[in-house]
């Protein structure tokens, strides 16, 4: 093994009879395995920290408690691999394939799962806090009593997952056991007020939603132009392309955002969903409401009866360009929402009025 994977897996060939080579608490910290054959081979307890092990396959083998820290192991084929206790903290298993493998109590600390295949991977007691889980396959997977805090999980594909008793806490806190991967992250923010409050304020103080047509390319460019802009004047900008959405995720999506921003900036060019965004949100959400539009254009025919709400500032702004646009929007658009923002404030703010039945009936 001191020479490399090409000696080792010519003498895998050459041995094809033996099929689980016991190879167990070998050392092989310091060799590139890139590509190495240890299906079915017998690791448990070898020492692989730091190796550059991609695209190996360790298919079927065991690799109990062996120690696999801060390993390379990019592409590496794991499927039915036995990693029960393993140290897998800080690996590298982007694009790894694990079907079937079993991760039973394996530390997987700030390890890169991004995109592995963890179908139907027994994940059971896993410590995965600060692990990259981002578009991983975790179909059928097993990810009872795992450590998740702290962990980074996005566009994951959890169809019949068990997520029963994941613990969202550090260890130096009382546990605090959820089911469900998705909102772990979430459910933490909300125990801890304090963030929960912080992160709510910073989106309702600088949100801005930008809406308009993501297609002809031409007005997408028109938005990332806003959108630039906006985060060059220091808020935070929200764009949804409702372009690709169904009609559940529009509805939804749209009246989210509205309700987390301070202003929404909205151009009516052209519209195509503009209409609907607008019918879903004026109505019903008292913030400032900036409609601007390309000169030459006209609003559509129902927008007379959206701007009559007295939080849709008006006039409607147009610009003749997008340089025009970005140069102004500070002074012509950004400025005219944020008092309308403090105009609103104050209405709220405003104490009920309560006055006596008998001096009504008296006037």
């Amino acid at each position: 093994m001191s020479q490399g994977p090409e000696e080792w897996n010519a003498w895998r060939e050459a041995n094809s009879s033996i099929q689980h080579p016991d190879l167990s608490a070998i050392d092989l910290r310091n060799i590139n395995l890139y590509g190495a054959n240890f299906q079915g081979a017998e690791l448990g307890g070898a020492i692989f920290r730091g190796v550059d092990l991609r695209k190996a396959d360790f298919a079927g083998a065991s690799l109990c408690k062996a120690d696999l820290s801060w390993a390379t192991l990019y592409q590496a084929q794991l499927n039915g691999a036995n990693l029960t206790e393993a140290l897998l903290r800080g690996a590298d298993l982007r694009r790894a394939t694990l079907h079937d493998a079993i991760l039973q109590q394996a530390d997987l600390r700030d390890a890169n799962l991004r995109a592995a295949d963890l179908y139907q991977a027994n994940l059971r007691g896993a410590m995965l806090a600060s692990a990259v889980l981002v578009e991983a396959n975790l179909t059928k997977a097993d990810l009872t009593n795992c450590s998740v805090y702290g962990i980074s999980a996005w566009e994951n594909n959890l169809t019949e997952a068990k997520q029963e008793g994941l613990i969202i806490t550090p260890p130096d806190q009382p546990t605090i056991h959820v089911d469900n991967l998705e909102i772990a992250q979430f459910i933490y923010l909300l125990l801890n007020n304090q963030k929960l409050r912080d992160v709510i304020r910073t989106v309702g103080q600088k949100g801005v939603l930008i809406l308009g047509r993501f297609f002809p390319p031409e007005r997408k460019d028109v938005l990332d132009k806003i959108r630039d802009r906006v985060r060059e004047l220091g808020y935070l900008p929200m764009m949804f392309d409702f372009e690709r959405a169904t009609e559940k995720d529009f509805t939804e999506t749209i009246k989210i955002l509205a309700g987390l921003s301070l202003f929404v900036i909205v151009d009516i060019t052209d519209p195509k969903s503009a209409p609907l965004e607008l019918q879903a949100t004026v109505p019903d959400y008292k913030i400032p409401f900036v409609p601007i539009i390309q000169k030459g254009q006209n609003p559509f025919a129902m927008f007379k009866d959206l701007i009559a709400y007295p939080w849709v500032i008006k006039p409607v702004r147009s610009y003749d360009s997008q340089e025009t646009l970005v140069e102004m929007l500070e002074d012509a658009i950004i400025k005219p929402a944020i008092e309308k923002h403090n105009e609103l404030v104050q209405i709220k703010a405003k104490d009920l009025e309560i006055e006596d039945i008998r001096k009504v009936s008296s006037e």
